[in-house]
């Protein structure tokens, strides 16, 4: 998919957005979604809805409310309340290609958080951001490195714009050209096996200066579809 540009209102993981409620730091262990089939019937509903979603993040003004309404919508939990944690004691590299998405050179500094978004029991995305601590103010770096206050509000006086890179599914449940008359794959009786990422966005923001500062890669779970399936 091709380059996609949102406005500093356009907010995915990074915790921007009404009703974002901060949780305690620990990692959250998934829970196995409800059965889905591995039947053509429920292959079509999964590529649906995982496109729906797809469209959605990519239509509203914040992914956190999306995902709230989507835990709503699918009755994920009885609050549909959508918690943000951040996972300490983790450190992932820079991607190959980020100090050029970035604009820095080979020695500038380069921090790493990592924020898991839940709506009830399920983590329905994971969040990895790069941020370049020279380009944000004192108060801004002592906050990431010292609280749990989501990234995009410690940010938000860089009244920051999103460029979206790539936003792509992970896995179909359906093999490419199946709408052309591709072979379908044959009903096997038992449950539909779903990786734990199905979907992804790439993303980054710039300030006023029209600056990179942070790279984010969002990586959405297979708890999204942790709901009854239609067909059932």
């Amino acid at each position: 998919m091709g380059t996609v540009s949102r406005g500093a209102a356009w907010s995915c993981m990074l915790g921007i957005g009404s009703g974002l409620i901060v949780a305690p730091a620990h990692s959250r262990a998934p829970e196995p979604p409800p059965v889905w089939h591995d039947d053509v019937t429920s292959r079509l509903e999964v590529l649906a809805l995982l496109q729906t979603l797809n469209a959605n993040l990519l239509s509203h003004a914040s992914a956190t409310l999306t995902l709230e309404q989507w835990c709503g919508a699918h009755h994920l939990a009885p609050d549909a309340k959508i918690v943000a944690e951040r996972v300490l004691g983790e450190d992932k590299p820079l991607p190959a290609d980020g100090r050029t998405q970035l604009g820095i050179g080979p020695d500038e500094p380069v921090r790493y958080r990592r924020v898991q978004l839940a709506c009830g029991e399920h983590v329905l995305s994971e969040a990895d951001n790069w941020y370049v601590p020279s380009r944000l103010t004192e108060a801004m770096n002592e906050a990431l490195d010292t609280t749990d206050t989501p990234f995009g509000k410690v940010v938000q006086s860089l009244h920051f714009r999103r460029q979206t890179l790539t936003a792509e599914l992970l896995w179909s449940p359906l093999p490419q050209g199946w709408e052309s008359g591709a072979p379908l794959p044959a009903a096997q009786g038992a449950a539909l096996s779903i990786p734990h990422h199905v979907l992804q966005h790439r993303a980054v923001l710039f300030d006023q200066a029209n600056r990179p500062f942070s790279l984010v890669v969002e990586s959405y779970t297979s708890q999204v579809l942790a709901f009854t399936p239609p067909s059932r």
